[in-house]
């Protein structure tokens, strides 16, 4: 029940030294608006990094051929070898956890030998030979036409996906791409798609200049036979790629007569344990935002219990009338933690209202700002870390007022009337 008298005593208790008060509430102000900067600014930073990996499928590994480091059943040491066709439908059977499994084949390649031609044009541009699945696996998005498909696969079909890149180098502004055509090692390719890199890295622009054939039509046209360049390969959620993929390597060393402890024979990327670390990394700084805003709260909080205690102080004589004409020790008690608890989350409040605007205006400068290449976007907090910041006030403002009203009720009435 609301209880009017007792709040006109605490905003009288408040009002009584008004800059004392303010200066009190400016350490818990401070302190919970430094932590939620704090933790908007780590959010901030990991929707940034993340917004890289977005429309890849981060289970994954990437796995080539190295030479061997070691001889094995009266095979060389340093020898070449590669991966087969029939190694990705070993890998299928014997691998049920396996979401995916790309092979891959490459030509060209940053700063390589022209090898694209179209018309009169000609450009340097790597190729890929690709199963549909790799438009699951990274970063990718159509805005013509379509991707590779299995009928392209089945039947071996010579078409192309282009990508944003390879149209600047290679048509005139307007010109019609879709169906048209162009000249690859000599091999005549249809474009069948167009795809714009949705990842973002330091070769974004690079990215743009690729073209994806089907895998099948790869080995045909360049005569790989049934070579395989290297691999991507996903696993299922659930399933962690970077616990298997020791069995898959071993699996593919006993197929191809590589000693089981070279470690070398089989090179990789574990897209998977990167992206673990990066998490990992953002755990560590939400750890620290906690720990130093809640420290500076802390600080806060202490401020208020010192300022209580010299409230108490002044208010001797006056506990002591209230005592002297029947207050309970109850009232005395709920009357000190009131006052605290409504200074800690009234300064509280502000800090996070203080912080929500600040947001908002960062929020409205990057928006108005170029975020393709941005390694921070949207720095924000949710509602669960504002109902956290709450308790932690309500707690605080508990912790600030505990010893100074407990110093309060034990002041005996007559003590009290006769201090001075």
């Amino acid at each position: 029940m609301f209880d009017k008298d007792k709040w006109n005593e605490v905003l009288q208790a408040l009002s009584a030294n008004v800059f004392r008060t303010v200066l009190t509430a400016f350490g818990v102000f401070w302190g919970i608006f430094i932590l939620v900067i704090l933790l908007a600014a780590g959010k901030g930073l990991e929707n940034g990094v993340m917004k890289g990996f977005s429309g890849m499928a981060t289970n994954s590994v990437f796995m080539w051929t190295q030479s061997t480091s070691k001889p094995y059943k009266g095979l060389p040491q340093n020898r070449d070898y590669n991966f087969k066709n029939s190694d990705v439908q070993a890998l299928r059977e014997k691998f049920p956890d396996l979401l995916y499994i790309s092979p891959r084949n490459q030509l060209g390649g940053y700063q390589g030998a022209n090898n694209v031609v179209r018309g009169t044009k000609t450009a340097a541009y790597t190729v890929y030979g690709d199963y549909p699945e790799l438009a699951y696996q990274e970063s990718k998005e159509i805005v013509k036409g379509r991707f590779i498909n299995y009928n392209d696969i089945n039947q071996k079909r010579k078409t192309a996906v282009i990508g944003e890149g390879v149209i600047s180098g290679l048509y005139e502004k307007g010109e019609q791409v879709l169906g048209s055509y162009i000249k690859v090692n000599g091999v005549n390719f249809m474009v069948v798609g167009v795809y714009k890199s949705k990842g973002r890295n330091g070769n974004a622009e690079e990215e743009q200049k690729q073209v994806y054939v089907p895998f099948t039509a790869f080995q045909q046209a360049f005569n790989y036979g049934d070579v395989v360049g290297w691999m991507s390969i996903t696993a299922k959620d659930g399933a962690s790629i970077t616990d298997m993929k020791k069995e898959i390597f071993r699996f593919l060393r006993e197929r191809h007569d590589v000693h089981p402890d070279d470690e070398r024979a089989i090179g990789n990327f574990d897209l998977y344990e990167e992206f673990s670390k990066v998490n990992g990394l953002f755990v560590i700084l939400k750890f620290i935002a906690y720990f130093v805003g809640i420290l500076v709260l802390l600080s806060g909080v202490i401020g208020i219990s010192n300022i209580m205690l010299i409230v108490v102080k002044e208010r001797t004589k006056e506990i002591g009338i209230r005592r002297a004409i029947g207050a309970s020790p109850g009232r005395i008690r709920s009357q000190i933690l009131t006052e605290s608890i409504f200074l800690t989350i009234i300064a509280g409040m502000l800090g996070i209202a203080a912080a929500s605007g600040v947001l908002a205006i960062i929020n409205l400068v990057l928006d108005s700002m170029p975020s393709e290449d941005m390694m921070f976007a949207n720095p924000s907090v949710n509602l669960g870390v504002v109902f956290s910041a709450l308790v932690i006030l309500i707690l605080s403002g508990l912790l600030a007022g505990f010893i100074p009203a407990q110093i309060a009720i034990k002041i005996k009435p007559v003590d009290a009337l006769r201090a001075e």
